[in-house]
């Protein structure tokens, strides 16, 4: 038998269709349902991202309030003494409160699909107490380094390094809850007002 009849025999082999040809030849079929799952992926990364975050930084803060709440070793060696440390102290007590309240309202929307408030309101709150407290961190980090390093310079002791740990915990929860604050933003600017 011959193909002679079929038109394809005749002609040289087709090249096969390039990827560009195929997604332009099914960009209406399912483009929509791609669409929205590659957007809901994206969304519960963001959610994880930002929880992931904010435990982390619960977790700092937490240490770090209790190392300086623990800095007494008697004399000028004393936390108390001195309104730089306090200060710390103080925010890193605020932080590990509203991280702690934070993931426990994320956790309770992530397991039980409901929110104790408005999306919108939610998005707000967390942009906004996230970059609050973050840069009430940094502000108590910056307060308390020189004191640590003037005290560094005459005498380097378990005080100065329980301080310098505590300021450098409180440090890094600053940088986490500023990756969660712009996580939050992110998610504050795509919310839909409709």
């Amino acid at each position: 038998m011959s193909n002679s009849h079929d038109p394809d025999a005749a002609s040289p082999a087709k090249a096969p269709k390039s990827p560009a040809d195929v997604e332009t030849a099914t960009a209406g079929v399912g483009h929509g349902v791609s669409a929205i799952t590659r957007r809901w992926k994206r969304e519960d990364l963001l959610k994880k991202g930002s929880l992931i975050a904010r435990g982390f930084a619960f977790i700092l803060s937490l240490l770090s309030f209790i190392v300086t709440a623990s800095n007494k070793h008697g004399g000028w060696e004393n936390f108390d003494n001195y309104e730089e440390y306090r200060y710390l102290l103080a925010i890193a007590i605020l932080s590990t409160l509203y991280t702690g309240v934070q993931e426990l309202r994320h956790v309770n929307a992530l397991w039980n699909a409901n929110q104790i408030l408005d999306p919108r309101v939610s998005a707000m709150v967390d942009f906004f107490g996230d970059q609050v407290v973050s840069y009430l961190l940094i502000s108590s980090v910056s307060a308390a380094i020189p004191m640590t390093n003037r005290m560094r310079e005459g005498q380097d002791n378990i005080f100065t390094d329980s301080s310098a740990s505590a300021i450098s915990m409180s440090f890094f929860a600053f940088l986490l809850l500023a990756i969660s604050a712009m996580i939050s933003g992110y998610k504050l600017s795509t919310q839909s007002y409709i």
